[in-house]
């Protein structure tokens, strides 16, 4: 008889990826088999770093024993949902940092569920990320703030390059 891998998604757009992203990550891989990192790449806007940079900061960012059980891939241009359902998740893991996330979020777990039976599990994020959020990391940096300990270092010094670059 084989075991089902109990596989999560954690989907984000990751632009850039913060400390408060990486709890959840690493978390939700201490709860699941294999942990789905789904980036969301909108064709629509244009992030601050591609795609492939995101990947690969989430990925240089992980301890070794997270990133093994971790996978990191792009999607865009289809529902969450259809993610879930290539990957075999049963499961998307969502990370909360206080009410007005969970408002935020709660309409689309539910219309998840309702599309595919796919549910939604949210973490708390740990209090001292509270106020950590991709934009709010950006808008700080672009105006001399420091951001160090909020993203990873390769991230930080990234920002700053392409802050610079104007």
């Amino acid at each position: 008889m084989s075991e089902q891998i109990r596989r999560a998604v954690c989907p984000g757009s990751y632009d850039p990826v913060t400390v408060g992203h990486l709890d959840v990550i690493e978390r939700a891989a201490a709860l699941y088999d294999e942990v789905v990192v789904a980036v969301l790449h909108n064709p629509a806007k244009q992030g601050t770093f591609t795609v492939d940079e995101r990947i690969a900061f989430i990925e240089n960012a992980l301890a070794p024993e997270v990133r093994e059980r971790v996978r990191v891939e792009p999607f865009a241009g289809r529902l969450l949902v259809d993610v879930c359902r290539d990957v075999e998740a049963d499961v998307i893991v969502k990370g909360l940092r206080g009410g007005t996330d969970f408002a935020y979020e709660l309409p689309m777990a539910l219309m998840n569920r309702h599309l595919t039976g796919v549910e939604t599990v949210f973490l708390p994020g740990a209090p001292e990320f509270e106020h950590v959020s991709s934009s709010l990391v950006k808008e700080v940096a672009k105006f001399g703030g420091d951001v160090t300990g909020l993203v990873p270092d390769d991230v930080l010094r990234a920002l700053t390059e392409k802050l610079a670059e104007g």
